[in-house]
């Protein structure tokens, strides 16, 4: 029964912790020793919170013994990428100047929150070299494997956190997407993940800070099994902290509300900068097909000037040559990089522009911006590749032909919006394809609801993978 319920929701869990079908003690070893199984092979979990976290499985059996009052997540446990803070731990961010970081004195304001529904941090999971990369290896704790193919890519920045999740090592967990980076793990490793509208969740406690011109193309996100989760995640982690500036306080409303028969879809299989293998061009159609009929309509079009999405987000990273990155991992200490983040660092030189340049790249983000506006006048959501294959070989994912698919969710950094992954298919090679889910700014809800939809339809068996 215990591996069956590992497959389950995290909500799901909370609810049969509630019901007394299964205890806090008994979930939170069943994923430690899963942990222990895959984490050898895949090296997703850089550190196992083990002692901490059956310390508060057993509080939370207490309390339900005594008849206290259970909240929403009580007694499940989480994992944490490691770039986000967890009290009494060392945040690395996978970069050799933070590997002797002093420990977290508290936790990441999204962290703090899913403490107080009473979830359990469980385990950090692993990341590229400051975050820069669409794979995760550093040169602190080395390459994670992709659950369904050790020889891939989980994808990146957030891949361990995709693969301990993929792997029933964790139900649900946190990433950061600042050009895809919870959403193309989600689609290589086959779960649902979700980037928020900018501006939505706090990035209190996240590491690197948020800040400079960066800061808009970036938010925290969830990542979990099922697309449910995500439903229950975001009212709990969105809000106010008081502490990150950027934070809007914009209602945040329930998928399950959605009406939609009143939905317009729009929905396209080339972006016009990568061109997709033909499978994931086939998934992308499937879905907008079985939308049809929930929907009020769905019509093939693609967002005016949407191919500029890549340039726009290599400027937006880049008009210093990559020279602000360089300093900082400098002044950090970081006197080694890996060679993945050598080779962001190399495209970015590209970039490399003057005041006036620099202006100009406004100018255009400014135009990006209106023409999305003006889609987002005819359609409610729109569906469209993660990346333009799935998942790739370790080391591949530098090469210009596959890192130029990655513009598919660059898009939704530049624009602001809100963008769900959820898988909706297989390869002939047995590999995830998932498919992307954006909606207009503030509405989350629509994109969760759609994802839900789909993911319904797609009806992906969540077996327990043999890693």
């Amino acid at each position: 029964m215990i591996r069956k319920i590992l497959r389950e929701s995290g909500t799901r869990q909370a609810e049969l912790i509630r019901e007394g079908t299964i205890s806090s003690g008994e979930l939170v070893r069943a994923h430690l020793e899963r942990i222990d199984e895959v984490n050898p092979k895949l090296n997703a979990a850089v550190e196992i919170l083990r002692e901490g976290a059956i310390r508060a499985a057993e509080e939370v059996d207490r309390r339900r013994a005594a008849g206290e009052t259970m909240r929403p997540l009580e007694g499940v446990p989480f994992s944490i990428k490691d770039s986000i803070e967890v009290e009494g731990t060392i945040c690395s961010a996978g970069t050799l100047g933070f590997r002797q970081r002093a420990r977290s004195v508290k936790d990441a304001t999204l962290v703090a929150r899913l403490r107080d529904a009473g979830a359990i941090p469980l385990a950090r999971t692993n990341l590229p070299d400051l975050l820069f990369a669409f794979e995760s290896d550093n040169l602190i704790f080395g390459r994670t494997n992709n659950p369904y193919d050790l020889t891939r890519t989980c994808g990146g920045s957030s891949g361990g956190e995709a693969a301990l999740i993929a792997s029933c090592g964790s139900p649900f967990g946190l990433g950061s997407d600042a050009a895809g980076s919870v959403r193309l793990p989600a689609h290589y490793c086959g779960i649902a993940s979700l980037k928020p509208t900018s501006g939505r969740l706090a990035r209190t406690g996240h590491v690197p800070g948020a800040g400079g011109w960066l800061e808009m193309v970036w938010q925290i996100g969830p990542m979990a099994r099922r697309v449910e989760d995500l439903w229950t995640l975001m009212p709990i982690l969105a809000g106010l902290d008081g502490l990150d500036r950027t934070v809007v306080p914009m209602p945040y409303g329930d998928p399950a509300q959605v009406p939609l028969g009143d939905l317009r879809i729009a929905y396209f299989t080339d972006n016009g900068a990568a061109t997709p293998d033909a499978e994931t061009r086939s998934v992308v159609e499937a879905a907008a097909k079985a939308l049809a009929s929930e929907v009020r309509s769905v019509e093939e079009c693609r967002p005016g000037g949407i191919e500029e999405s890549y340039e726009l987000e290599m400027k937006m990273i880049g008009p210093d040559g990559g020279d602000g990155l360089r300093d900082y991992l400098k002044d950090i200490g970081s006197t080694r990089i890996h060679p993945l983040l050598e080779g962001w660092l190399s495209k970015l030189e590209a970039y490399r522009t003057d005041v006036a340049g620099f202006a100009d790249c406004w100018a255009s983000l400014d135009k990006f911006r209106d023409r999305m506006y003006a889609f987002g006048n005819r359609f409610d959501a729109v569906l469209s590749p993660v990346a333009s294959r799935p998942a790739v070989a370790h080391g591949m994912s530098i090469d210009d032909e596959v890192f130029r698919g990655f513009s598919y969710t660059m898009t939704y950094n530049v624009c602001g919006w809100p963008a769900a992954v959820v898988r909706c298919g297989t390869s002939a090679s047995g590999l995830p394809i998932g498919v992307q889910v954006a909606a207009n700014p503030w509405r989350e809800d629509v994109a969760l609801a759609i994802a839900r939809v789909l993911e319904m339809n797609a009806d992906q068996e969540l077996s327990l993978i043999q890693v």
